[in-house]
C-alpha cells in the first residue's frame, strides 16, 4: 500500500495537523517540537508549500525525509522548502525537544529575503546533511526564534511583518556562519569527497558513459557520493573554490582541449564523444571558458 501523501498549504494546516492552537499570525509560526509534532504517524508523508526551520535537541528517534533517515540523538538544524516531502518517525526521550518555526512564502515575497532566500542553498540539504550547533549557537538561535514568537504573540501592526522577516533572515544568516564552521570543522572529510568526486568524473568518462547519458549532472555526482546537489556544490565550493557544475565544465574542457590538439576530429566530432547533443552547445562552452572557440583554439595552438 502506498503511503498516504498529506499537502500542507498553510499556518493554519500545520496547527491542525499537529493538534496546536489555533495561529495567532496567518503566514507564520513558532512552536515546541512536541511529541504531536514529532510522531510516529503511520503511513503518512507530508508535502510542505511551507518553509520550516526546526532546532532538534535532545530527542532520541529518527525522522525520515527523502531516501535518508537522519538520527536526533544529537542537536541539530533542519531546513525543509516549499515541493519537499518529509515523513515523521518514531520519536522517544525528549529533554530538549526545541522548536520550529514555519512561514509561508507570501511572508517574504515582497521582502529583499523574498529575492535571495534561494542563496540559501541549505533548504536543499537532505536531513543527513543537517546542521550540528554548539550550545552558545542554539542558544543564539532560540532567542531569534523567540524574538519572532513574541512579535507574532503582539497586537499586528505596520511593522510586525518587517520585524518579523528581518529577524528571520538575520537567523538564516547566522545558520549560513555555522554551516561554514561545520565545512572548516570537517575538512579532512571533505577533502576525501573532492578526491571521490574527481576520480568520479574520471571513471565516468573512462567507461564512456557520456556516449550513452551525456554529460554528468550534478544530481548524479551527488547521487553517485550520497549527497544532495546542493550540498556537494557547497563542499566543492569551500575546499576549491568552484562549485560542483564548474568543476564538470573544467574537466570536459580540459578533455576537449586534449583532444582538439591530439585528434583531427571536427569540432562536432568532438562534442559528440564528450556527451553533448548539440555541438553548438560545446562550442559555446568552450568559448565562455577559454575565451575562443574550438576551432581557433586549435589553430593557436
Amino acid at each position: 500500500m502506498m503511503n498516504e501523501l498529506f499537502v500542507i498549504k498553510s499556518v493554519t494546516q500545520v496547527h491542525e495537523l499537529f493538534q496546536l492552537e489555533k495561529p495567532k499570525h496567518p503566514l507564520v509560526s513558532v512552536f515546541e517540537n512536541n511529541p504531536k509534532v514529532i510522531g510516529d504517524w503511520g503511513p503518512i508523508r507530508i508535502l510542505t508549500e511551507l518553509y520550516f526551520v526546526s532546532l532538534k535537541d535532545g530527542i532520541s528517534g529518527s525522522f525520515q525525509y527523502g531516501r535518508n533517515t537522519y538520527d536526533f540523538d544529537e542537536g541539530a538544524m533542519t531546513f525543509i522548502a516549499p515541493g519537499q516531502v518529509m515523513k515523521p518517525g518514531e520519536m522517544t526521550g525528549f529533554l530538549n525537544p526545541g522548536w520550529t518555526i514555519a512561514f509561508h512564502p507570501d511572508l517574504i515575497r515582497r521582502s529583499e529575503l523574498g529575492s535571495s532566500i534561494d542563496q540559501y542553498t541549505f533548504f536543499g540539504y537532505d536531513v543527513f546533511e543537517a546542521l550540528y550547533v554548539s550550545d552558545q549557537e542554539k542558544k543564539s538561535l532560540t532567542e531569534l526564534a523567540k524574538k519572532i514568537e513574541q512579535e507574532i504573540g503582539q497586537t499586528i501592526d505596520r511593522h510586525t511583518q518587517k520585524l518579523i522577516v528581518s529577524t528571520i533572515e538575520l537567523l538564516l544568516d547566522y545558520c549560513t556562519r555555522y554551516y561554514d564552521r561545520q565545512f572548516y570543522t570537517r575538512s579532512n572529510i571533505n577533502i576525501d569527497t573532492v578526491s571521490q568526486f574527481e576520480g568520479l568524473l574520471k571513471d565516468y568518462f573512462l567507461k564512456e558513459d557520456q556516449l550513452e547519458f551525456g554529460m554528468p549532472s550534478v544530481k548524479y555526482c551527488a547521487e553517485q557520493l550520497n549527497m544532495s546537489p546542493n550540498y556537494l556544490s557547497d563542499l566543492l565550493k569551500k575546499e576549491t573554490g568552484r562549485n560542483a557544475q564548474d568543476h564538470i565544465h573544467a574537466f570536459i574542457i580540459d578533455k576537449a582541449k586534449t583532444i582538439l590538439l591530439s585528434t583531427t576530429d571536427s569540432v562536432t566530432q568532438v562534442a559528440s564523444g564528450l556527451g553533448f547533443d548539440y555541438p553548438q552547445h560545446f562550442s559555446r562552452l568552450f568559448k565562455n571558458k577559454t575565451g575562443m572557440s574550438p576551432t581557433e583554439y586549435r589553430k593557436l595552438n
